[in-house]
């Protein structure tokens, strides 16, 4: 008896998916904190301007105008602060960048110490703000240590007859807490920076003929600028929006943008809230300003080197 063959339908071949886009993957994976992040910060920012506006809907009367502006820049306190606040972003930036490429470059040179001393240079990272600041009152105060034991050597009669370097007009203090507190930022990002093809290319021109400084300023230096303009940017950000440093460190007249948005936003005078948060847009804007003439002095820059 003999049956008929049966037919077997060949199994089709399963096609074989296709990954993500590493970006799409990196997206989707940052998105769930990229939202509430999102959500928070520009809630925060719509606020701030809408009351800057004259937004108040718990107060009877007004409208939307930019008397707030005006009113802002009337003040004497805050075209005062405009200056103390450049100065003391701009001096203090450009010191950390400065001792933090030179820590870094002096690190790199060093043999066997290399690893303690790199630790030693990052202690203080992990260090508040706060705390730094008050290192400094206790340090720079004209009761502090500085002036004790000058004291106590003989340069001066009394403890304060010591200069002035806390609460005082130019902001030393503040400077100094920012670049005590920037520098080893500075310097991490630097020594990142100083991978193995910088080694390769210093060689090559040690190779050439060029000298050490050529190889500095033609080789090293070039190579680190970006990254350590990169972190400047975040320096320079922090030290013109920073509150508590100032606070403590600074004079309450002329004080900082952020000083003087605190005192306003303190105001027992709700009609006052405005001015505050005109403050706050202000500082957001240059702060922004600043990070978008990085970012175009660099795309600049490299397409001239292409």
């Amino acid at each position: 008896m003999s049956t008929a063959p049966s037919t077997v339908s060949p199994s089709r071949p399963r096609r074989a998916r296709r990954p993500l886009p590493r970006g799409v993957r990196i997206a989707l994976l940052l998105a769930p904190a990229l939202t509430v992040v999102a959500v928070f910060f520009l809630t925060g920012v719509a606020q701030a301007i809408a009351q800057s506006l004259g937004y108040q809907p718990f107060l009877p009367g007004g409208g939307l105008s930019l008397d707030a502006y005006r009113q802002v820049w009337a003040d004497p306190a805050v075209r005062a602060s405009f200056g103390v606040t450049a100065r003391v972003a701009l001096v203090s930036t450009a010191v950390s960048a400065a001792l933090g490429v030179a820590c870094a470059l002096l690190v790199r040179r060093l043999g066997r110490s290399r690893g303690w001393v790199a630790g030693v240079l990052q202690a203080n990272l992990a260090v508040p703000h706060l705390v730094g600041a008050l290192c400094m009152v206790l340090l720079l105060s004209q009761g502090g240590f500085l002036s004790r034991m000058a004291h106590a050597v003989g340069l001066t009669d009394t403890p304060a007859d010591f200069p002035a370097l806390t609460a005082d007009a130019f902001g030393w203090g503040i400077i100094a807490e920012y670049v005590w507190k920037e520098t080893p930022f500075l310097a991490v990002i630097a020594l990142a920076a100083l991978g193995r093809g910088v080694d390769d290319l210093e060689r090559a021109a040690r190779v050439l003929g060029a000298s050490a400084w050529q190889r500095l300023t033609g080789v090293t230096l070039p190579l680190v600028a970006p990254a350590v303009a990169a972190g400047s940017v975040l320096v320079f950000a922090f030290a013109a929006g920073s509150y508590e440093v100032p606070a403590l460190l600074g004079r309450p007249y002329p004080a900082t943008l952020p000083v003087v948005a605190l005192q306003y936003y303190r105001d027992t005078d709700l009609r006052a809230r405005p001015q505050a948060m005109a403050l706050a847009v202000i500082i957001a804007v240059l702060t922004v300003a600043v990070a978008a003439g990085y970012f175009a002095l660099i795309s600049r820059l490299s397409r001239r080197s292409v």
